[in-house]
């Protein structure tokens, strides 16, 4: 079934710059083959239940097998019927913007 997530995977303990560690996790997550946009707070990804959550138990993976306490926000959108719900949810919802200022 198809399934949109919002991802934010991140060291906890580490000091106060995170990019080293938060690239490592996006580079698991672009590697996997499935579709993703990464933004300033999170990661989305989307395609099959089973597929996601094996990407983001990967790139949760990629820091805590390190021995890194690492911290997991995750928000998922698991609507039956739909495909493209990255773009797609967004499409909609500009359209209506759109319309109010017509």
């Amino acid at each position: 079934m198809n399934t949109l997530v919002a991802v934010a995977i991140a060291p906890c303990g580490t000091g106060d710059e995170l990019s080293s560690e938060v690239a490592k996790v996006v580079d698991v997550i672009r590697k996997s083959g499935l579709k993703n946009r990464t933004s300033s707070m999170f990661t989305e990804i989307e395609g099959e239940w089973d597929e996601v959550m094996k990407v983001v138990k990967d790139a949760t993976m990629i820091l805590a097998d390190k021995g890194i306490r690492t911290e997991v926000v995750l928000k998922a959108d698991v609507r039956p019927g739909y495909k493209d719900m990255m773009d797609g949810k967004i499409d909609r919802l500009e359209k209506k913007i759109a319309k109010l200022n017509e």
